[in-house]
């Protein structure tokens, strides 16, 4: 049984919240993320600022969307960069995974700071605006443990405390990167030159031998 299409109001509903979200985000390009302000979106739009309550009942509620928002982006940019892969090597594919996660991130700063820094005080993301985060972290685990199938990880890579390491890791190259660098191309970035070094890094950490000479 086919789904009825949106009607007309239902539609522009949907359209009027895109673009509040397209005018956030432009906002906080330019004025902070965290100096976000309702009323200026609302100017920005030609409505009033109590109209705006008709979408969304505060600042927090467009944040939590933004979160949503930018986490489906981010994942389907790595989703698509591995799909379109032609290697079938999982370091290769990991480094694929993680560079795309990189490339989008520098190109899409705003929803960086949101997604992978506490920029906004107070703000905590909504378990459904939080969901895609956690496919993304589930990926990064199954590409871990694909590691791990193929004998180029040792099983610790794809553990807690393997996924806390290498998130630690690459958000901390790329935090080095916005900080200093916010304007390069991920190419010619001083610091995102170095994921392959610490992907190469982390397999040599979590290498398969790891822990047969202790003791």
């Amino acid at each position: 049984m086919s789904t009825a299409a949106p009607d007309r109001r239902t539609r522009r509903h949907q359209e009027t919240i895109g673009e509040i979200l397209d005018v956030a985000v432009e906002l906080m390009g330019t004025e902070g993320v965290a100096a976000l302000s309702l009323s200026a979106v609302a100017r920005r739009l030609g409505m009033q600022p109590p109209s705006l309550y008709q979408y969304f009942p505060s600042k927090m509620a467009i944040y939590d969307a933004l979160f949503q928002r930018g986490a489906e982006l981010f994942l389907a940019s790595q989703r698509e960069a591995v799909a379109a892969a032609t290697t079938d090597d999982v370091v290769e594919l990991h480094l694929i995974g993680t560079t795309a996660f990189a490339r989008w991130s520098m190109q899409n700063q705003v929803y960086s700071q949101l997604l992978f820094w506490r920029t906004i005080p107070g703000f905590e993301p909504s378990p459904e605006a939080f969901a895609p985060a956690q496919e993304a972290l589930a990926d990064l685990r199954a590409h871990l443990q694909a590691g791990v199938g193929a004998s180029r990880l040792h099983p610790d890579a794809a553990s807690d405390e393997g996924l806390a390491v290498f998130t630690s890791l690459t958000s901390g190259v790329l935090s080095q990167q916005l900080a200093n660098e916010p304007d390069a191309s991920f190419e010619s970035g001083r610091f995102t030159r170095l994921f392959p070094l610490v992907l190469e890094m982390f397999y040599q950490h979590y290498a398969p031998t790891r822990g047969r000479n202790a003791g």
